[in-house]
């Protein structure tokens, strides 16, 4: 059974303790810890767990914030994550009478809560944890609805209409879900994740069909629309660490004619004013941790290390060349104590199969042995009169100068090039790489095509009809095609 695709390439993710330490440091996780610290037996809440209005000033003063407007909204935002992740615990007010002889409404109370002390005494597995309850308290805060005017949206009896605001909660999670999603995808592509994004090309990304030539002037106006709105949530999210974000100019609210974010041919220092946003390590773990949760495929560089080697070489299948060595390495270093040659033969006992998947399998097992080193030497002689191992196996002893390599015989070097080029084809490798192979085997040995149709592998039809395909000489392409129905109608298919 061939191994499947993963959704997403693999990601090489900074250390737990490396991440934790981010965690800790993110401006508003540090302002919840803190608040949390400060909180005591005075400290009281209202109806939604937010500290009373009359204590904010002091919150804001302890964080080292003016009494201002803007110091109390930094201090209720970090308060909220402080409860939204567990390290405050509050007590909901209580029906009854209130100290100026009227019923209604108290305050409640609020204690340390368990995560706080974990912050400290816990791992950094348990720091992420509580961080991530931090980041899906932020999200949900970066989706809620704008409120322009709130005052429009209460009834007389005091009655909140929610349906005038048009605002769709599992549209817009999903919408921000696909966007840190296409962000997460384009820095794994961008290798290091240096380079940060234009806001505007990651507006687009969401809005813009793949299939569309000149975006419309409505398509334009949606890009607009979703840029300013995902300014706000980028603004929202800087401070849980997941991202560095460069703001749009507030400038170009302004300024007559630059209010399309899309213009065509704009510069470089022009496209910056639009905003750009990168996804830090940190970023890249939580939004790897979202997207697991949702049931998304999104493997990292590790998830095998302490795998069988059966797992191992199905998973790295379809990984990229560098996340692929990277695996092994992490791999054969976990089986450092057993050793490099008991390493080797669990590699090649889960090489062997005639199923779809075995090609690239042993295309792996050669580069995986590659990694391993001469210790592996005395494994790999083990197989070299496997039908299946014993040609990879002379590859490996000639490529290091090995004496006493046996000859292979003929009908192991033409089952070599079938295997070889069947696991290219399913790696989907460069196409002058592939008809380079095609052409140099072939090449190699006289007469190829008028042996190949007997190789008892199970791809080889479809690799003498590909051969047909990608051969640039057409003598050679046109004997391939016959020796690929030969093959068939020999298998009888």
């Amino acid at each position: 059974m061939s191994a499947e695709r993963p959704t997403l390439p693999p990601v090489r993710l900074h250390s737990e303790a490396e991440l934790a330490r981010d965690a800790l440091a993110a401006p508003l996780f540090v302002r919840a810890v803190r608040l949390a610290r400060w909180a005591g037996p005075d400290a009281r809440v209202g109806a939604g767990g937010e500290l009373v209005e009359a204590q904010l000033p002091a919150a804001a003063e302890h964080l080292g914030l003016s009494a201002d407007d803007d110091g109390a909204a930094y201090a209720s935002e970090a308060w909220r994550l402080a409860v939204d992740s567990g390290l405050l615990d509050v007590t909901d007010p209580e029906e009854g009478e209130l100290p100026d002889g009227t019923e209604g409404e108290g305050e409640g109370t609020v204690t340390a809560g368990e995560n706080l002390e974990l912050l400290t005494t816990g791992s950094p597995q348990d720091v992420l944890g509580i961080w991530l309850e931090g980041l899906d308290a932020v999200h949900a805060d970066a989706t809620a609805p704008v409120l322009d005017d709130f005052a429009d949206l209460v009834g007389e009896d005091g009655s909140i209409d929610f349906d005038a605001l048009d605002w769709d909660p599992e549209a817009e999670a999903e919408f921000l879900d696909g966007v840190l999603g296409n962000l997460y995808l384009l820095t794994l592509a961008d290798g290091a994740g240096e380079g940060p994004v234009p806001l505007p090309a990651l507006a687009a990304s969401m809005i813009v069909p793949d299939d569309m030539g000149e975006p419309t002037d409505d398509i334009l106006e949606q890009v607009s629309e979703a840029m300013m709105r995902l300014d706000d949530q980028f603004r929202l999210l800087e401070p849980i660490g997941i991202v560095e974000y460069q703001p749009v100019d507030e400038a170009l609210m302004v300024e007559e004619g630059d209010a399309d974010p899309s213009v065509a041919g704009a510069d470089e220092e022009d496209v910056t004013r639009y905003g750009m946003v990168r996804l830090t390590p940190l970023g890249l773990y939580g939004i790897r941790a979202r997207m697991l949760e949702a049931g998304v495929d999104a493997p990292a560089v590790g998830d095998l290390a302490d795998k069988g080697a059966d797992v191992l070489l199905d998973g790295i299948a379809y990984y990229p060349e560098a996340a692929a060595r990277a695996e092994i390495q992490l791999w054969l270093a976990g089986r450092g104590t057993q050793g490099a040659v008991p390493a080797a033969a669990e590699l090649l006992a889960a090489a062997r199969g005639t199923d779809e998947g075995a090609p690239l399998r042993r295309l792996h097992c050669q580069q995986a042995l590659a990694l391993a080193g001469e210790e592996a030497e005395p494994a790999v002689r083990a197989v070299l009169g496997d039908p299946e191992l014993g040609g990879l196996a002379r590859v490996w002893l000639a490529e290091r100068g090995a004496a006493d390599v046996p000859a292979p015989p003929e009908a192991m070097i033409f089952w070599l090039a079938i295997d070889t080029i069947a696991a290219q084809l399913d790696a989907d490798g460069e196409l002058d790489e592939l008809q380079g192979l095609v052409e140099g085997l072939s090449a190699q040995h006289s007469g190829f095509f008028d042996e190949a149709w007997r190789v008892d592998h199970p791809a080889t039809a479809d690799v003498l009809e590909a051969m047909g395909r990608l051969h640039g000489d057409k003598k050679a392409a046109k004997e391939a095609r016959k020796a690929a129905f030969k093959a068939r109608s020999r298998a009888g298919g």
